[in-house]
């Protein structure tokens, strides 16, 4: 099962509704689909007096009843189900190692925009290579979600490689055979802010020389993708900001995050931390050196 989709269930909500754009993705990378419960057991003091039978009778339950319900959907998706005693985060990286992409659910933040990202994902996320993909409840491709002909929206950085997201993003923007957007975000050199008499065609030139060196960056992936319909967007400001905004009426939002560890753990940077918490539409995180 190489490059199959993993989702993890847990029976709630975000959980269904992670596995139903998992289940779409799976289709559409004509792959297998693979359903993961992670339980960390024992759960006392949390559930007092709930027997490990109980946990794995529920368990069982909400893998079953995800996975014929996506069989229903997609009578020639291929479904596995695993039922796990370990620690989630822990249990969903180590299953996706081999795997081509995980789902995960989170919850939406009520009436704001955006995600609550609870510790599993988080742990999750720097815990594997794999791409991970956010769903809330809201991206649920049979509720009132968005479209699967809306653009893919991707950052990008010109001060380094961004070859591993730029090809996921193309990659989805062909399978789905919508239009891409790359967004770059640029800020001018501290020392400005002293100048008494900036003159704005200084912007206005670092705008442009941005502009083609986003363009550059682009050229190979545009021959490589030649049906990709493709534009992209400069602008002077916040990274996180920009591609919150653009991820309003968006299918996916696709960003990166460094390899790199620190002694205090895998950082996922300021911009993916912004979009992860506040965009409009599922994240796609791509790990890169």
């Amino acid at each position: 099962m190489s490059d199959h989709v993993i989702v993890g269930v847990d029976g709630s909500p975000e959980s269904r509704a992670a596995a139903r754009w998992a289940a779409q993705e799976a289709v559409l990378r004509r792959v297998a689909l693979r359903l993961v419960h992670a339980v960390d057991w024992p759960l006392d003091p949390v559930f007092p007096g709930l027997g490990r039978q109980d946990v794995d009778r529920w368990a069982d339950h909400a893998l079953t009843e995800a996975a014929q319900e996506l069989q229903r959907r997609h009578p020639e998706l291929e479904i596995a189900t695993r039922c796990l005693a370990a620690r989630p985060a822990a249990a969903l990286a180590a299953e996706a190692a081999d795997a081509g992409l995980l789902v995960l659910g989170s919850r939406g933040l009520g009436g704001l925009v955006g995600f609550i990202i609870g510790s599993v994902a988080v742990s999750t996320l720097v815990a594997t290579d794999t791409p991970v993909v956010l769903i809330r409840v809201a991206d649920d491709p049979d509720g009132p979600g968005i479209g699967s002909d809306a653009e893919v929206i991707v950052g990008v950085d010109i001060r380094e490689s961004c070859d591993l997201v730029l090809a996921f993003a193309f990659e989805e923007a062909a399978r789905r055979h919508c239009p891409l957007r790359a967004v770059h975000s640029w800020k001018m050199p501290p020392a400005y802010a002293y100048v008494p008499f900036f003159d704005p065609d200084n912007e206005r030139d670092v705008n442009r020389s941005v502009t083609h060196m986003v363009e550059d960056m682009l050229m190979p992936w545009r021959h490589k993708f030649p049906d990709v319909d493709v534009s992209h967007s400069v602008f002077m400001g916040s990274a996180g900001g920009h591609l919150v905004r653009a991820s309003q009426g968006a299918g996916l939002v696709v960003v990166g995050r460094h390899l790199r560890r620190s002694p205090l753990g895998t950082q996922l940077g300021p911009v993916t931390h912004a979009v992860l918490h506040h965009a409009a539409a599922p994240v796609a995180v791509v790990a890169h050196e």
